[in-house]
C-alpha cells in the first residue's frame, strides 16, 4: 500500500475530511489524494495559492505577517494552514510554503519548506530543507512530506463522540 492509499484508508476510518493550502507545489499534494479512487470520501478541497495576494484573499493571510517574515516562513505556514482549516469543512489541513528553485539566498536557500498542519487543536508547523535537489524534486519531497504529515496526525486522531 503506498502513503497516499494509507492516508485514504487512514481518513476513511477515522471519517475526517482533508484540504489543502499550496504554494511551491502548485497543486501536487492535492493531485496526490485525488488521484486516489475513493478520494471524494476524505478530501474537502484544495487551495493553490502561488501569490502573496492569493494567500491573503483565499486564507486570510495577514499582509503584516507577510511583510515580517516573508512567504516562505513557518508563521505564513501557520496562517495557510489555519485559513484552510477555516474556509474548508475538513477536519485537517496541511499547508506547504517554499523555495523550489532555481535560486533562494544565503537566508532563504533553494530547498527550504515550511509546512503547516491545522486541526481543531491548533496548528503546528515546522521547516524542512531538502537542499538544492532541483525544481522537480524539491517540489516531489515537499509533496510527500505533506503526504507523511497528514498520515502522521490521523495515527493519534481518534474522533470524540
Amino acid at each position: 500500500m503506498s502513503t497516499v492509499e494509507a492516508l485514504l484508508h487512514a481518513a476513511k476510518v477515522r471519517g475526517v475530511m482533508l484540504t489543502t493550502a499550496e504554494s511551491c507545489t502548485g497543486g501536487m499534494l492535492s493531485t496526490a489524494i485525488t488521484g486516489i479512487p475513493g478520494s471524494s470520501a476524505i478530501f474537502d478541497r484544495g487551495f493553490v495559492t502561488y501569490t502573496n495576494a492569493a494567500k491573503m484573499q483565499m486564507l486570510g493571510v495577514n499582509q503584516a505577517t507577510l511583510d515580517a517574515h516573508g512567504a516562505v516562513s513557518e508563521e505564513v505556514a501557520a496562517e495557510m494552514a489555519a485559513g484552510a482549516l477555516r474556509h474548508s469543512d475538513a477536519d485537517f489541513a496541511v499547508s506547504i510554503t517554499g523555495i523550489a528553485g532555481p535560486g533562494g539566498s544565503e537566508h532563504k536557500p533553494e530547498g527550504r519548506v515550511c509546512f503547516g498542519l491545522a486541526s481543531a487543536v491548533g496548528v503546528t508547523t515546522e521547516t524542512v530543507e531538502f537542499g538544492a535537489l532541483g525544481r522537480d524534486k524539491v517540489r516531489a519531497a515537499a509533496r510527500d512530506h505533506g503526504i507523511t504529515l497528514f498520515v502522521k496526525a490521523l495515527e493519534s486522531f481518534v474522533r470524540v463522540p
